[in-house]
This record gives structure tokens, sequence and C-alpha cells, in this order.
């Protein structure tokens, strides 16, 4: 068994002797399973306590860019900001980049002048341009990590975010179940077609909810924002008479809402994503029926960690995708 521990070193912290300790790293016969899980626990515990040891006094800079809606932007910020001092004894800063929408050259021009970086936390469009710069970070000993919209192509080294096809899947379900034997139409509003996770959650709602024979109105191009959201959801609205349902993938929902409104008409079910505070409100009132949600503080504590084990500040452990919660007003968290 491999580690980089002694014998002695594991003996102690465990309590047990060296020739037990030797037994089971050789993989010996005549050891208790749960002997084996107290020296497996020990040398757990050493590796906690040589990563501390690593990041006494040390100092790290990092940098989250992001273009995405401003209320998205702040609850993640506040998210970072709360799990900076976890990582103590080091001391991480961050720096922000956020924008609510831009063209591809802008997300490169931000890239390039990162300086002075220990790592990139990062929300971008799937483009080639945004890969490659990317991989310029990295060939310059920056980590990237991507989070809620995949660049796959790229040198980042980890995603960190939900199962975006997964999270499509679960809103078409629960979208079926509730509008049962109405015959509705459902739209389904994105902010822009060049982030992945989105088109990822749009493929899955598709393919999950094709058997209902359900129509599917698309509106995308708005980056969120909800004056060009209303606009384009109340022509669609406008347009397709026989939409009752909404599935929000990419935001503007109090947009969405008021464009409802505007025709007059039910929205028998609306599902959304993230709890930021124009969703818990809107939940609150009853104007939309869950929000599919994770947790921003977990994501923010991976997303960091990820970068320092980038660093050998932490002992390396994978990424996996975050659980999908379902909010509703009965369960809104605090």
């Amino acid at each position: 068994m491999a580690h980089r521990f002694k014998v002695r070193e594991i003996a102690q912290q465990s309590g047990l002797s060296e020739a037990t300790v030797d037994r089971v790293l050789n993989d010996r016969p005549g050891v208790r399973e749960a002997t084996r899980a107290e020296v497996m626990q020990a040398i757990a515990d050493l590796e906690k306590q040589r990563a501390q040891l690593r990041l006494n006094g040390r100092r790290y800079l990092l940098d989250v860019v992001m273009q995405t809606p401003q209320r998205f932007s702040d609850a993640f910020r506040t998210a970072v900001e709360a799990e900076l001092p976890a990582f103590a004894p080091a001391m991480l800063r961050a720096r922000f980049h956020l924008w609510e929408s831009g063209s591809t050259e802008q997300m490169v021009e931000i890239l390039a002048r990162i300086k002075g970086s220990h790592g990139v936390v990062l929300k971008a469009q799937d483009e080639p341009a945004v890969a490659e710069a990317v991989d310029r970070l990295v060939a310059n000993g920056v980590p990237v990590v991507t989070y809620t919209t995949d660049i796959p192509a790229s040198s980042r080294c980890a995603y960190v975010g939900i199962d975006n096809h997964g999270a499509g899947v679960t809103a078409a379900y629960l979208m079926d179940q509730w509008l049962g034997a109405a015959a509705a139409d459902v739209l389904i509003t994105l902010s822009r077609n060049v982030f992945r996770g989105e088109a990822e959650r749009e493929v899955g709602f598709r393919t999950a909810l094709r058997k209902s024979g359900r129509g599917i109105v698309e509106v995308s191009g708005s980056d969120g924002i909800d004056a060009t959201n209303e606009r384009l959801v109340h022509d669609a609205l406008e347009q397709h008479p026989d939409v009752e349902a909404v599935y929000s993938v990419g935001g503007g929902n109090t947009a969405t809402v008021a464009a409802f409104d505007a025709v007059g008409r039910v929205c028998r079910v609306f599902l959304a994503h993230d709890l930021d505070a124009d969703n818990r409100r809107l939940l609150r009132e009853g104007r939309i029926s869950a929000v599919l949600h994770n947790d921003l503080r977990a994501d923010a504590r991976l997303a960091m960690r990820l970068i320092l084990q980038q660093h050998g500040a932490l002992p390396s452990e994978p990424a996996r995708p975050v659980p999908i919660q379902v909010i509703t007003p009965y369960n809104l968290p605090s």
C-alpha cells in the first residue's frame, strides 16, 4: 500500500503498535477490518496535518471571472467572500471581474490581462478563442476551474457545478408531472446559446419531454437581462398562444413573469435555476413553482480547494458533480 508516512508516525497517530500498522500496510492476514479502518483514518489525519503545515502563512490571490446576470454574480461573490477565511492558516484573497453581457473577444481580453494570479474560477463561453485563452493561463502556471458551464476542450483542471444534462432531465420530469393532462406547450428561456451548461440543460429537457408530445418554444439571446428578456418572452407568448409553462435555464424570471401578466395568461408551471434574490421573492409570492438549486458556498469552497490542490497545498480529491436541490416555497433555506 502506497503511503508517504513512516510506520512509526502512523502508529503514533493511530495508537496502534508498529507491528500492527505494518501488517495493515502490507495487507497481511489476521487483521480486523476495524483495525484496518483505524490505520486508514490515521493516514488521512496525517495528510490533513501536513496540508495545514503547507498552508501556514501562504498567501494566494484568486481571480473570479464571470459573464452572468448581476443577481447571480452578486450571490456567488458573497459565497466566495464567506468561504475565504475557511482556508486559514493560508490567506486567500479574491479579485472579481464580473459583467452581464459582452463578446467572446471581451472575455479573451480580460483573461489575457490577469497577472500575478494563483488561479481562476471562470464562467465563460465555450468558444475556441476562450479555450485558447484558458490554455495560455494554464501554460503560465495559473490553474483554471470552470464554474456552472464547462469548456472541456481547454486545459482547465476541473469543472465545478451541477450535472447540467441531469438538471434538464429533472426539470422535464417535474414539468410533465405537474402539467398532468393539461395540453400546454412549454417555453424554455436561455441567456445565450454559447454557454455549454445552458445547452446541456436544454438538451436534457427536450430529450426527456419528447415522449409527452408537448410543444417547446425557445427564447434566447437575452443574457439573462430583464428588459431584453421581457421583450423576447412577450413576443413569443403573442406568437404561441398554447404556451402555459416555463423552464427558465438562463434567468430573467421577473421579466418572464411580467410578460405573462402583460398578455393576461396564466403560467401553470414555472421551473427556474439558482436561488438568487429574485427567485426567492418569486417563490414566496407563488409566481414560480420550484427552483433547481445548488449550494453556492459549497461550490465556491470546492473551486478554491481545487486550485490549491494544483499548487500542492492540499491533498488531491476528485471533483464530483454538485447535487441538485429542488426548492419550493415550503423548503426555502433561510
